[in-house]
This record gives C-alpha cells, sequence and structure tokens, in this order.
C-alpha cells in the first residue's frame, strides 16, 4: 500500500518527537521527563504528542529501540570484515564513536534509570545479547575459541568499551577519542591475544 500525505506527515512528525523525546530522556532520564517537556521541546501541543504515542512509556520506549538498533547496527558492521585485531579495533571504536555521536543513547541503553520495568529490561538485555552475540561470533571465525570462552571475552570487551567510553564522556573528552580507543583497544586485545584455544580441564 502506498503512503499517503497524512501518513507521511503522520510519520515526519513521529520522527521529530523521537528525536526531542532522545534529548529530554537522555538529559533527565525517564522519571525525570514529563510529557509537558517533550512537546515544548518538540515545539508540539500535548494533545498532538497524545495523538502520536500513547503515553511516556511507548515514546521512551520507542526511543530507547531507535537508539537500540542504531548501537546494534554500528557494532555488527565494525565486525564485518578484517582479522580478530582489527575487528576489536573497530568495535571498540564503534562503540567509542556511537558514545561521541549520541551520548544521550549511550546513557539510555546502559544507565536506563527505568530497570523496574519489564519492557524496558527486556530491549537492554537483548542490546547487550545481541552485540555480544555479534562479537564472540566474529571471535569464533577469527580464532576458533569455543563459544563459551568467545563469549566471556565478547562480554568482557563490550563491558571495558562503553565503560571507557562513559568515561571519557563523562569527564569532558580530556583525551583525543582516538587515544581514548587506542587505550581501550590495548586493554582488550592483551587480553584476548593470550587467552588460550584450548582447555586443559
Amino acid at each position: 500500500m502506498n503512503a499517503t500525505p497524512t501518513m507521511l506527515r503522520r510519520e515526519a512528525r513521529r520522527r521529530h518527537v523521537i528525536l526531542a523525546a532522545s534529548e529530554v530522556f537522555g538529559n533527565r532520564g525517564y522519571h525525570g521527563t514529563s510529557m509537558e517537556e517533550v512537546s515544548v521541546r518538540a515545539g508540539f501541543t500535548k494533545p498532538m504528542l497524545y495523538e502520536l504515542f500513547s503515553g511516556k512509556l511507548e515514546l521512551y520506549l520507542t526511543v530507547l529501540q531507535s537508539h537500540i538498533d542504531a548501537l546494534v547496527r554500528d557494532v555488527r558492521h565494525a565486525l564485518a570484515s578484517g582479522d580478530n585485531h582489527q575487528r576489536v579495533h573497530a568495535a571498540v571504536q564503534a562503540i567509542f564513536d556511537f558514545a561521541d555521536e549520541d551520548p544521550a543513547g549511550l546513557r539510555l541503553i546502559f544507565e536506563s534509570g527505568v530497570s523496574n520495568e519489564p519492557s524496558v529490561e527486556w530491549r537492554v538485555r537483548n542490546a547487550i545479547a545481541e552485540c555480544v552475540g555479534c562479537i564472540s561470533d566474529a571471535v569464533i571465525d577469527d580464532s576458533g575459541l569455543d563459544p563459551h570462552r568467545a563469549r566471556l571475552l565478547a562480554v568482557g570487551l563490550l563491558g571495558a568499551s562503553q565503560m571507557a567510553a562513559r568515561e571519557w564522556l563523562d569527564s569532558g573528552r580530556p583525551i583525543t577519542k582516538r587515544a581514548a580507543v587506542e587505550i581501550t583497544v590495548g586493554l582488550c586485545w592483551d587480553g584476548l591475544s593470550r587467552v588460550p584455544l584450548h582447555s586443559d580441564d
């Protein structure tokens, strides 16, 4: 079915609201944000906002999912080619780029203040699992590690990268992104390169 002008306008308005809400949620968190603030930031009336989203939780989930999709896409793309060292560098770079270009998204994914909401928890857990899966599959392809060791390495790489990126952001980007990436890559690669391919136990 072809999209009508009305449908296109509605979709454009939704995208506009998502961008505005992302900024407000990223700065103030879920509980600190009101639909009134989002409507003001978007330049829409509250009734117009409620025509597009049923409430704050639906809007938050839509915003969160848009950031999750972007992060997973970036990590997956980074791991598409190269040997393990190149992939480690590319994965760390992708996470730092994501943090640099979308700090609100990084906070919403890894610092969610709505952990007691099952729909939020499910999305965040699945986002992390998907990133870990991409990394562990790449490690297995190049190193021959068994799935359990590869997954532990992937969890460590993702955790170290996102925590380093958050520290770099929160401290005001005190060194260049390139230097921060190289430090994190060095930490991750030194660990990965020393992992035995087979276990004696």
